[in-house]
């Protein structure tokens, strides 16, 4: 049975897909300005994609910058992500820091989730996960594959791994190089939601040609896509005014 999953005043369900929206912003200034936007952008869940933004490396400007986000969406739900250069981000920092930065987010009391890549050594994603549990902040853990989609088993099999490690929402996203990469994806979705899932998970395959899992996500299993308002962090992201009406539409 699939436990839902509550994040201030959203909860990922099966039979639900919620809308995340990333926020970017190399500056400060950037960042607050892109905040106050996505504030009444209709989102469910706003991303910090971290990695986008110069003082990073700052973890004081990191808060800085965290509590002027939190400051302009309020009570409005807050994924923290540094999205590694392996995974398709902008900046590689080494692990110890990718820990630390994530530690340190968590422990803020500034955001409502964290994402922890799998793809890293086990003890620290454990102790990771357990700390932000501690602190009350919920765990994405994903996995992104820009060049391949994986086939289905190797897909079932990362994202049962995830649930083993303690993610709260397992995720990923693979890249489609033709139709049927896109129904590996989808077939992959549902067998995981029927047969294996334990808690909500979160799926997509990128590109144009992927788009039809970004709008499926009821009635394969996919708890959030991922929508955009202005510039999009990775490839495929529909706007997300366009996203809302298709999936309304599909449901």
């Amino acid at each position: 049975m699939i436990q839902a999953v509550t994040v201030k005043k959203i909860t990922f369900q099966e039979g639900q897909t919620l809308i995340c929206v990333p926020l970017i912003g190399k500056t400060l200034e950037e960042v607050q300005r892109n905040a106050q936007a996505l504030a009444t952008s209709g989102a469910d869940i706003i991303e910090w994609r971290v990695d986008h933004f110069n003082g990073v490396e700052e973890m004081a400007q990191v808060l800085n910058a965290l509590a002027e986000i939190r400051r302009a969406l309020t009570d409005m739900p807050l994924l923290f992500t540094f999205r590694s250069k392996k995974e398709g981000g902008e900046k590689e920092i080494s692990d110890e820091a990718y820990f630390a930065l994530n530690r340190q987010a968590a422990a803020s009391g500034l955001v409502d989730v964290i994402d922890i890549e799998l793809f890293n050594d086990e003890a620290q994603v454990r102790a990771v996960v357990n700390d932000a549990h501690a602190s009350g902040v919920k765990v994405i853990m994903s996995n992104h594959d820009f060049h391949k989609t994986p086939a289905q088993e190797d897909i079932i099999h990362r994202l049962r791994r995830m649930q083993e490690l303690g993610a709260d929402l397992p995720k990923i996203a693979v890249m489609p190089q033709s139709p049927q990469d896109v129904l590996t994806l989808l077939s992959a979705t549902l067998t995981m939601k029927e047969k294996y899932a334990t808690r909500p998970i979160i799926t997509m395959s990128m590109g144009k040609m992927g788009g039809v899992s970004r709008v499926t996500g009821r009635l394969f299993g996919s708890a959030m896509t991922f929508g955009t308002v202005g510039q999009a962090s990775a490839p495929g992201q529909i706007a997300i005014a366009q996203l809302r009406e298709v999936m309304d539409i599909l449901s």
